[in-house]
């Protein structure tokens, strides 16, 4: 069994637009695509974890009994999209987890850090998710990008604390779901979903999902809702380098994913974690 976890965000939170928005004063549009994505999910008989960002809640709240409604789970990306690794963060961060839990009446338990900015100057996350509650995380990719990266953790899951985020640590009360990551020509790459799933071969993705498999390891697979809903997707002005890894492939992002939801089974994290023994 494998991981789906859709990160639900509009046209405006992706870090490489963020960069060249001028205004916060942003109408939402990708929110409109939430029921084509839940009919998607029903008719492939999936359930997925939605990582919400919050302020989309408090937009339109009925997103929240929607995703419910299907089966499917309520987790947490942060209020505004923000990196965790921001200046000054750590403590708008625990307030967001708090206005977060009063928004789904404290039934998300698990989180998901907005760009993967889990890393060592944002190691505090950590603390805070088990201050509040939070069962498990999925925001280290095992590999390093120029975004983000923790190119020597596991690969499988294992207990995370803030003293170490790469390796089990027995006093650790978050489970962390590490990203599925492969080898190309020897180096470590990601083939997690989002620009991966748009860009590389159907095939390496496959092989990858199915060596986890071979070792009992869950493949944690992500992608954003603008991804599966592009026709709610505005094209923003970016540099070359942005907007390749922004809009290329864009169109075909749900019929690959559609392939690999009907070839490999993918359930979301609580209903893993409930079935799982670690």
């Amino acid at each position: 069994m494998n991981l789906l976890g859709i990160d639900f965000e509009d046209w405006y939170h992706p870090e490489l637009i963020q960069r060249h928005l001028k205004t916060q004063n942003n109408k939402p549009t990708v929110v409109n695509g939430i029921d084509k994505i839940l009919d998607w999910l029903r008719k492939n008989e999936t359930f997925a974890t939605f990582f919400v960002v919050g302020e989309l809640l408090e937009l339109k709240p009925e997103l929240l009994d929607k995703i419910l409604a299907g089966g499917h789970e309520i987790g947490f990306h942060s209020m505004y999209h923000t990196r965790l690794d921001s200046p000054n963060y750590r403590e708008k961060f625990t307030e967001e987890i708090k206005r977060f839990d009063a928004l789904t009446s404290k039934k998300s338990r698990g989180f998901r850090a907005p760009t993967f900015s889990l890393n060592h100057n944002s190691a505090w996350a950590i603390d805070v998710l088990s201050e509040n509650n939070y069962v498990y995380d999925s925001s280290v990719v095992p590999a390093k990008t120029k975004l983000y990266g923790i190119s020597d953790a596991q690969t499988r899951p294992y207990r995370i604390t803030s003293k170490n985020l790469e390796r089990d640590d027995p006093s650790g009360k978050i489970m962390e779901f590490p990203l599925l990551v492969t080898k190309i020509l020897g180096r470590k790459v990601p083939a997690c979903g989002g620009f991966y799933l748009r860009a590389l071969p159907l095939k390496i993705i496959e092989n990858a999902i199915r060596h986890n498999n071979e070792q009992n390891i869950p493949a944690s697979f992500y992608i954003h809702s603008w991804e599966l809903t592009p026709e709610f997707m505005p094209k923003v002005p970016l540099s070359f380098i942005e907007n390749f890894v922004t809009y290329y492939n864009l169109g075909n992002t749900l019929k690959k994913l559609d392939r690999l939801i009907k070839k490999f089974k993918f359930t979301s994290f609580s209903r893993f974690l409930s079935e799982a023994k670690f």
